[in-house]
């Protein structure tokens, strides 16, 4: 994936959030403007893209037509744990701490909210995960 631009009706608390947030990530910032924030980590960049003031008062729905949630991929389990006791110094709205899933074999994952209330999650899946050979995905219920 080459990158992926979000849309957020309140900017203003959106920018310092996602700042420390892909800072911490690894990812550099490449520009910051008055309705748009870029970064690039590796390959993939993350954009924060200020929405039109007729939509300011709209909130994020899951549910709706667009983005479920966005998942950011660990190395090691314990990047999760790491990553989550940042998201709570950062003040993110946690839905739910570090904790073992059904969607792969090992699936390990935090899922937390920005201040829009998009959700975000980090994950962990050893090994291949869903590409090893036999094994199946297992959707159980989302979040």
């Amino acid at each position: 994936m080459a990158h992926v631009i979000l849309t957020v009706s309140n900017f203003e608390a959106a920018v310092p959030f996602y700042e420390k947030l892909l800072a911490f990530l690894g990812m550099k910032r490449v520009f910051k403007g008055e309705e748009f924030l870029y970064h690039v980590g590796g390959r993939t960049a993350l954009g924060i893209s200020k929405c039109d003031e007729r939509y300011r008062q709209e909130e994020f729905a899951q549910r709706r037509v667009g983005l479920h949630h966005l998942c950011f991929r660990a190395r090691e389990r314990s990047d999760v744990d790491t990553f989550y006791a940042f998201l709570l110094e950062l003040g993110a709205k946690i839905v739910h701490p570090p904790e073992d899933g059904t969607w792969a074999p090992g699936y390990y994952s935090v899922l937390f909210e920005d201040p829009d209330g998009i959700r975000l999650e980090m994950n962990h899946v050893p090994g291949q995960g869903l590409l090893a050979e036999g094994v199946s995905m297992n959707p159980g219920e989302y979040r």
